[in-house]
């Protein structure tokens, strides 16, 4: 009989070993679907930066063709002033030169 006892507290461990493996398995499944939740989370997060810095990054581009448009006209704007201010120190020249 001592071996039935003995098999009797062996299956009473087992139960108790599969009791907990299923407490531990519930766990997990648990965890896995937090952690499931928690990446689809970082996954939108991630995808809303990176299309704000797409959004950023069209929005330099345009910045820069109309900083490079604004220094072409400054430099046109610069270029007629010189001219007439040469034409003008030519006809003032002209005034001094008559007298």
């Amino acid at each position: 009989m001592a071996s039935l006892e003995d098999l009797e507290a062996r299956v009473t461990v087992l139960e108790e070993q599969v009791r907990q493996t299923r407490h531990d398995a519930a766990a997990a499944r648990i965890l896995a679907g937090t952690a499931d939740r928690d990446v689809s989370e970082f996954k939108q997060t991630l995808n809303g930066h990176t299309q704000v810095l797409n959004a950023l990054r069209e929005t330099q581009i345009e910045q820069g063709r109309e900083i490079v448009d604004l220094r072409a006209e400054m430099r046109s704007g610069f270029t007629k002033v010189n001219i007439g201010m040469e034409q003008m120190s030519r006809l003032l020249q002209q005034v001094i030169d008559k007298d």
